[in-house]
């Protein structure tokens, strides 16, 4: 068949792509109708230009100094929140996602596993800070509390993808070399998985980095407590300071995180 007579047999999709696009126009339409814009509050654009003044005149007295009220203490606040809110999420999510995988446990407990862990994910982290605070008080517990219940829901997700990808041959070699099950878990089964499993830590920790600075604003410690009064007193070099300080962490940790990820996924 020449080329001329392949592409005049080519699928005729016209009409479906018609159709999408009419849908998607149509949901563009009706999204549009369910949003008012009432314009700038009276005092929208002195926040606006306080914001933009703030990052370019930071107080470096909050940036240098080491009180508990300052920006270092703070951000390290934050990340030894993300630090432990990650591990214990990465941790108790080994044992979830193995009760969740099919592979393992067959259909109807994994089912039931997943639908626990679909609950956690549905509810935002936000909303699990305002639950725990009302259980372990505000500060810094509550926020590592609300990570690793967070963290959970999310990694368990990825990690039940790598679970179900497991090459089963591997096993069955081993069980006919007389393997136990000790030996088939170190041998055929954790080489396999813990490339991803620390890709899948590593990427949740860069997430709980940025959360952490959030759910200060519920109380559940770190800088997002501070951020939010220095912003409803409209003390704008200190917001400067404190979101330049943010800006820096973040950067920081994508540059290494990126790394650690390209070096476990192609040994570069």
């Amino acid at each position: 068949m020449s080329i001329f007579e392949m592409y005049d047999n080519r699928p005729r999709k016209a009409w479906l792509y018609a159709l999408t696009s009419l849908i998607v126009v149509g949901l563009i339409v009706w999204s549009a109708e369910g949003i008012e814009f009432n314009g700038i509050t009276n005092k929208g654009t002195e926040v606006a230009y306080g914001m933009v003044y703030g990052l370019l005149h930071p107080d470096t007295s909050m940036l240098f100094s080491l009180s508990k009220e300052a920006v270092p203490y703070l951000l390290f606040q934050t990340i030894a929140i993300a630090i432990l809110g990650t591990v214990f999420g990465a941790i108790l999510a080994i044992p979830v996602s193995f009760l969740a995988s099919e592979n393992i446990v067959g259909r109807p407990i994994a089912f039931v596993v997943r639908a626990i862990i679909l609950l956690i994910r549905t509810i935002p982290s936000l909303v699990w800070a305002l639950v725990w605070i009302r259980v372990t008080g505000p500060g810094a517990f509550c926020g590592v509390v609300t990570q690793s219940i967070c963290s959970i829901g999310m990694i368990s997700k990825m990690y039940i993808t790598a679970i179900e990808d497991l090459n089963t041959g591997i096993l069955e070699s081993l069980d006919a070399a007389g393997c136990n099950t000790f030996e088939k878990i170190r041998v055929g089964v954790l080489p396999q998985l813990y490339a991803n499993f620390i890709s899948t830590t590593i990427y949740r920790f860069d997430i709980n980095i940025k959360d952490a600075s959030t759910l200060g604003i519920a109380g559940a410690g770190g800088i997002g407590a501070a951020l939010i009064q220095a912003i409803n007193s409209r003390r704008w070099s200190i917001v400067g300071a404190f979101l330049v300080g943010l800006m820096v962490l973040v950067m920081i940790i994508e540059f290494f995180s990126t790394r650690i990820r390209r070096k476990l996924a192609t040994g570069e």
